[in-house]
């Protein structure tokens, strides 16, 4: 019963108070390890898969229907793969695999691991803002980042793949979908997002480093895009499942 509480059993309602996404291009190669079998990798120029960093101020979570005063304010940070799913009914739906999500409440991670496959835990989480800039950092989890959330152009990082920011904003999370798997049911779980008013501005990083990516024995991640969002009310679907046709 207590598994079955994971698989999203009903819909949620939020504001993303502010989003930015860092997404790190890698060796495809290096990727295919950290997806399950029923899943592909979303590619650039057949060479590149994707990691996206997510670090989401969220206001108002709470299940569809309760008003937004019963809702909760939490500070999310989430590692994703850009992958595809072909669904049963032929789709190809594209979206992302969870690897690891952390927050700044233990609230947020008992009932995020009761009703998701999220995989929350709870660090420290700083956050620091001088003008324009914009520091997030964790003792606890190893990670620090430091943007520039001003107004003017922004070139893409040195060290994307991308020819400019057309190109980059196809690899801009969160992507419509997310998907896990279980491995003795072979159930694949779909989720939806459904948003308002989303326009990604291109945003300039300072500098960043994140120890999760030691952790995956991936060597020399590069940056390809980073993005910025305010203020968008967001709904997530309730969860979806299939047995995956092999």
């Amino acid at each position: 019963m207590f598994s079955g509480l994971r698989n999203h059993p009903f819909a949620v309602k939020a504001v993303f108070e502010s989003s930015i996404v860092l997404t790190f291009a890698v060796a495809k190669e290096k990727l295919l390890q950290l997806i399950p079998a029923c899943l592909e990798l979303d590619t650039f120029d057949n060479k590149y898969g994707f990691i996206a960093v997510a670090m989401v101020q969220t206001k108002k979570l709470r299940p569809e229907g309760f008003p937004g005063f019963m809702g909760n304010n939490f500070f999310l940070i989430g590692y994703r793969v850009f992958v595809r799913y072909t669904d049963n009914a032929g789709k190809n739906l594209r979206g992302l695999y969870i690897l690891k999500s952390e927050t700044n409440k233990k609230k947020m991670e008992i009932l995020g691991n009761i009703f998701t496959h999220y995989n929350y835990t709870t660090t420290d989480i700083t956050q620091v803002e001088s003008g324009r800039i914009r520091i997030f950092e964790s003792a606890k989890s190893k990670f620090k980042v430091s943007v520039n959330v001003g107004d003017g152009d922004v070139i893409l990082p040195a060290t994307s793949p991308f020819a400019d920011w057309k190109q980059a904003r196809r690899f801009a999370g969160p992507l419509p979908f997310t998907f896990q798997f279980n491995t003795q049911t072979k159930e694949v779980l779909i989720i939806e997002g459904v948003r308002q008013n989303w326009t990604p501005k291109p945003l300039k990083v300072i500098d960043c480093s994140f120890s999760f990516f030691d952790s995956l024995n991936i060597e020399s991640p590069v940056l390809a895009n980073a993005f910025i969002i305010n203020n968008v009310p967001y709904y997530w679907k309730k969860g979806k499942r299939e047995v995956w046709k092999q």
